[in-house]
């Protein structure tokens, strides 16, 4: 029998990828020559800790690369190599690199090595040793007067050790890699074949090994299993006298080890033990499949459960009771109370899928320095909010356009330090993240301080593209607006950046299929901002009922502005079959849902029916209903996924009743009717003047 460490593969790529993140943003905050030493230590011990869980998985890709990674971080941080800017560059490659191998071994596809070995043979040219392509990296070599130090250490691991996932071979394998190692091992306290288990460590080990480097390193080899270990480490000074190499001692203890049946299967596929690897099968991820959570979250679900025990209890009990008058008021209570702790109940597993955004804005500090040095501009990045929290699902999925709105506002907003200089602005251009609850939305802002969008431009574009009419009189705003439309660019020349003429439209379409939406302001010589405005959550909304005929269709409360009755005499025809109603200074377009949707038996009388005003994109319409019915929250079913995308509806919910009523997409909504020029945000009515006159 031996132990299945698939079972660890999925807690080891979070960790080691969140490793690689704490990684990253340390190496941001570094100065070559005003290097904390707190930092480089924080990005060893995030490189060391990958290395040994690379290793004890048999991810040697991962581990052999991370070793040379480590021995130049080791030497920066005990002051035998001064860092530098090449350094800082080469170890930020490195994390990309480890990125896409623990990625690739994740999906369970074999990892490309090119870019590894590459990176490989310059920290190799570095560091000076072995050039790469040979059996093995000579990392350390003996000086010529040494100042060896000789340590006793006593491990014996708990009986439990294997069920842990961790293998004492590959920790005897490190230590042999700080200097001469003696080992001798102990196995006094085996049992009787009749009471041995398989999946329990019964050895224990005695080192004395003779080495440069100081206890913290030797701990370090430990500290993955100090809670599951007893260990003792003294300093007994001088040398010893080695009876064996290194190596034989390995292989020694490596002997000893293969009688442990949870440890022999190991070194059966290779009985090398520098090179013990165990075949494995990590489950295919194409995002992460699980979520932290606070325990404070956690307690306050286990809470509302408790409530729900009690009211459920209350309610059997009441059950079972003759029918009463005063049974009944209880049985109303009790289901009053019923409806209350639901609904703390759904809002605290909600809250367990909130997580702040700063998972997002942490991967804008890399993105920000690797394209400003491209394009040789000083950006300095402000991020704002970073706890305001929001859906893992939104939040997943809001990750790329944001990352297209910084290229574009690093690569046409902000100028080059020269134009800065010239126009009397502060040579380091700024770009500001910002994130705020407004409502139940989340807002998201993307401020830069550089030349603004350039209206005459963009305008110039557009009427080249056949996009609007030279004759056509639009603001500066209806102008920026044009950006968002399919194919256009104001770039003159394509880059890796930006400029290729596809983005900004699928910017807008991606947050609109989240249910949100994104506009963009800008003031020529001040700067830009684009805000993106997203429901919290995607799987629960507050929703309106409304009736048309017979059916019954859900409205986002967040979208609704007011619900009236029509005033007729406010209500003007434009066009053939198109009525808007004046209302207050504006004039909102009245969509029939009957027609729309094609019902028979509406209210088709305007003063005998019900207007809900909604908005969608700073544009609202009114949405004719026979009836307003309750308002309740819903959980949201995708069509798309269960059946086929249908056009103004955005999914389905289950009624109490059982019956399935369809939720309403506004912005679909518009584009159904036909109010909306393709690719265009203007509705097509008449000017308010024409209106007026009429």
């Amino acid at each position: 029998m031996s132990i299945d460490l698939s079972q660890f593969f999925e807690v080891f790529f979070e960790e080691s990828l969140e490793g690689l993140d704490a990684m990253e943003a340390e190496l941001l905050n570094l100065v070559p020559g005003e290097e904390d030493l707190e930092t480089i230590n924080t990005i060893f011990r995030a490189a060391h800790s990958i290395k040994g869980g690379s290793g004890t998985f048999g991810f040697n890709s991962v581990s052999d690369f991370t070793h040379v990674l480590e021995t130049l971080l080791d030497q920066i941080r005990e002051g035998k190599r001064a860092l530098t800017a090449e350094h800082v560059n080469l170890l930020l490659k490195s994390v990309d690199c480890l990125r896409a191998l623990l990625s690739a071994l994740q999906a369970e596809q074999a990892p490309n090595l090119e870019e590894a070995n590459e990176l490989r043979s310059k920290f190799e040219q570095i560091l000076g040793v072995t050039p790469a392509g040979t059996e093995q990296i000579v990392t350390k070599s003996k000086p010529a007067e040494p100042e060896l130090n000789t340590y006793q250490i006593d491990f014996k691991p708990h009986h439990h050790l294997f069920k842990t996932g961790n293998e004492p071979l590959y920790m005897i394998s490190e230590l042999a890699e700080l200097g001469d190692l003696q080992t001798h091992a102990f196995h006094n306290e085996i049992p009787d074949i009749i009471d041995l288990s398989a999946d329990d460590c019964f050895l224990s080990w005695r080192f004395f090994l003779n080495t440069a480097k100081d206890e913290s390193a030797i701990r370090e080899i430990f500290e993955w299993v100090e809670d599951d270990a007893d260990i003792n480490i003294t300093l007994c000074g001088g040398l010893f006298a080695q009876e064996e190499p290194p190596l034989a001692a390995q292989e020694s203890i490596a002997e000893k080890l293969a009688s442990t049946p949870a440890v022999a299967e190991v070194i059966a596929v290779n009985p090398s033990p520098k090179a013990a690897v165990a075949k494995v099968t990590t489950p295919a991820a194409a995002e992460s499949t699980s979520i932290r959570v606070g325990i404070d979250k956690v307690d306050s679900l286990i809470n509302m459960v408790g409530e729900l025990v009690i009211t459920q209890a209350m309610l059997s009990q009441i059950g079972e009771q003759e029918v009463t008058e005063a049974s009944i008021a209880a049985l109303q209570e009790g289901l009053a109370q019923l409806a209350h702790n639901t609904r703390d109940l759904q809002e605290s597993v909600m809250r367990i899928r909130m997580l702040p955004i700063s998972f997002v804005f942490s991967r804008f500090p890399r993105l920000v320095r690797d394209i400003s040095q491209k394009l040789n501009k000083q950006v300095e990045l402000k991020l704002l909010g970073e706890q305001t929290e929001l859906d893992k699902t939104v939040m997943e999925k809001i990750s790329d356009p944001m990352v297209h709105l910084v290229r574009n506002s690093l690569d046409h907003g902000l100028e080059t330090v020269e134009q800065r200089i010239a126009t009397g602005k502060d040579p380091v251009g700024k770009v500001t993240l910002n994130a705020f609850h407004q409502g139940g939305n989340i807002v998201i802002e993307i401020m830069d301080d550089g030349q603004g969008l350039n209206t005459a431009k963009i305008k110039q574009k557009a009427v080249a593209n056949g996009l609007v009419s030279d004759t056509d009189e639009l603001d500066d705003d209806e102008i920026n607006e044009l950006i968002f439309m399919p194919g256009f660019s104001t770039a003159d020349e394509v880059s890796d950046i930006s400029g290729r003429g596809v983005g900004m439209d699928v910017v807008r379409r991606n947050i609109q299929s989240l249910n949100g939406s994104v506009e963009v302001s800008s003031a020529a010589g001040v700067g830009s901002t684009f805000t993106i405005r997203l429901p919290l959550t995607l799987a629960i909304l507050d929703g309106q009922l409304v009736r048309v005929a017979k059916h019954t269709y859900i409205i986002p409360l967040i979208s609704i502005v007011e619900s009236l009755q029509i005033d007729i005499s406010k209500v003007s025809r434009v066009g053939k079959d198109l009525d808007v109603l004046r209302l207050r200074d504006e004039y909102i377009p009245i969509l029939r849902l009957y027609t729309i949707f094609n019902h028979q038996g509406a209210i088709e009388t305007l003063d005998k029916t019900l207007l809900v005003v909604v908005e969608s994109d700073n544009q609202k319409v009114g949405l004719l209903v026979d009836d307003l019915l309750s308002q309740q929250q819903v959980v949201i079913k995708s069509l798309e996924a269960n059946y086929q995308k249908v056009d103004g509806v955005s999914g389905a919910t289950i009624l109490g009743d059982g019956r399935v009523s369809l939720i309403v997409d506004i912005s679909g909504l518009i584009k159904l009717s036909g109010l909306r020029k393709p690719g265009s945000q203007d509705l097509i009515i008449e000017s308010k003047a024409s209106l007026e006159a009429s």
